[in-house]
């Protein structure tokens, strides 16, 4: 019996989604809950787990294709005759009736049988998926020149499982991930396996002559043009909503961070902290939250509907993150209860998985205050855009070693500049610099966390 998979909500009523890559290919065998396939919301990339366990039929997009929920994504041959009702069905079909709602992904499925991985059969060169689609088995990489090549067989298999990082990471250094072994049990390729495995490689390599950094313009494209679609746009329209819906205003502060810099110095030399990094933008995230609680307003959300200032007593502490596909900001829960250890951790989590592209959806909601580190970018300061539906967003600027006056002296010290964006319907013009002192004198004198509640 043929069952049809459609696209559930992905979480969050998101109207559709991109298909990013398959992990399965017509006529392999699958289990239930197994991972078929990414897809990339406006928010991240999720993985799509199989509802069915039986033979892969049909795929009904390509990768690039933009897929609506409800829409059939992959048929499935579950191996039983039409009158029996299936073992697992946990999607409704919606061809018999497009009223009803997809269901949610989140928390369907049962649990996940043993040896998830497909069973994947060979396909001769330029062979065509049963949607009549471009040959999906053709590996995605090319070797590079200077890499050994593997002779082509007869049969081209499915192409290797990684992640989009992983894959733009085997790009950029040439490598082809049909040479590269998975380490992990899961058999997906690791960003540690491509370095692993390019680092061996290249070592007879030495020798050779690196291409040049910059492309001369002459080998540039006149144009690249590039769909604006999923994270690239949900950022611009949150953008440009916040700007041209509250009046932004912007306050600078330099100051003096040498007492922060030490301390952090002093606690990465502490080996009872030992692996857990707490960094410059940890003790930031931590002066925060303690000057958020002394000037309410800068944590707060205007609600237009219902005509009322919504001050917030927690703070979900958002980190901008920049990736390969574009700016996310997942947030810290109740950052405000966590130890500085702990919002290192934490924030360290967070921006891992939002380099590999798997923030939830959720995980990007209820945000009350943002911090963004333009300083990893080498820069000084700047104006950033309010996150919609907060009152401010700090953004910290690059530490530099500096001329500056301390104790009545020049002496060189370590020296920041923190730029506070703020939505002026919540935030006057005294609060926020009082805010923005706060912060300072966390970072300048990290002992005045004491007198901060």
């Amino acid at each position: 019996m043929s069952q049809d998979f459609r696209l559930p909500d992905l979480g969050e009523g998101l109207p559709e989604a991109e298909l990013v890559q398959w992990l399965v290919a017509p006529g392999d065998t699958v289990t239930l809950n197994q991972t078929i396939a990414e897809v990339e919301t406006a928010k991240a990339v999720v993985e799509l787990p199989s509802p069915y366990a039986g033979t892969v039929g049909a795929l009904h997009a390509q990768p690039g294709d933009v897929i609506a929920v409800g829409d059939v994504v992959i048929t499935i041959d579950t191996g039983e005759s039409d009158a029996a009702a299936p073992a697992a069905a946990p999607v409704e079909e919606a061809a018999a009736e497009p009223e009803k709602a997809v269901p949610n992904l989140v928390g369907y499925g049962a649990a996940p049988r043993a040896g998830g991985r497909p069973q994947r059969r060979a396909r001769s060169h330029g062979g065509v998926g049963q949607t009549g689609a471009a040959d999906t088995a053709v590996l995605e990489a090319a070797p590079h020149d200077a890499l050994p090549r593997r002779e082509a067989p007869e049969p081209v298999l499915e192409r290797p499982r990684s992640t989009p990082p992983v894959r733009k990471l085997a790009k950029d250094l040439g490598v082809d991930l049909a040479l590269v072994e998975a380490s992990g049990v899961t058999g997906i390729i690791t960003r540690a396996d491509v370095e692993e495995y390019a680092a061996r490689v290249a070592a007879p390599q030495a020798t050779a002559v690196e291409a040049p950094a910059i492309a001369p313009a002459s080998s540039r494209p006149r144009e690249t043009r590039t769909p604006i679609r999923g994270v690239r746009r949900a950022t611009a329209d949150a953008m440009v909503r916040s700007a041209f819906t509250a009046p932004q205003a912007s306050t600078f502060l330099t100051i003096d961070v040498t007492a922060t810099t030490e301390l952090v110095a002093s606690l990465a030399a502490d080996r009872s902290l030992e692996g857990h990094r707490i960094g410059i933008m940890a003790v930031a995230a931590k002066a925060v939250c303690l000057a958020l609680g002394a000037t309410p307003s800068v944590n707060s959300r205007w609600d237009e509907a219902a005509g009322e200032i919504v001050e917030f007593g927690y703070v979900n502490l958002g980190i901008a993150a920049a990736t390969q596909r574009g700016l996310v900001v997942p947030n810290v829960r109740d950052a405000d209860a966590m130890t500085l250890v702990e919002l290192a951790d934490a924030i360290r989590e967070l921006a891992g998985t939002a380099r590999a592209g798997r923030t939830a959806p959720a995980d990007m909601l209820g945000g009350t205050f943002t911090i963004t580190n333009v300083g990893v970018f080498g820069v000084d300061g700047g104006t950033p855009i309010v996150n919609p539906g907060e009152a401010a967003i700090l953004a910290l600027g690059a530490v530099r070693r500096q001329p500056w006056e301390y104790k009545g002296e020049i002496a060189l010290r370590d020296v920041m500049t923190l730029s506070l964006s703020f939505d002026h319907r919540l935030v006057d013009g005294e609060q926020a610099a009082r805010f923005l002192r706060d912060v300072a004198g966390v970072l300048g004198e990290p002992g005045r966390a004491m007198l901060l509640r």
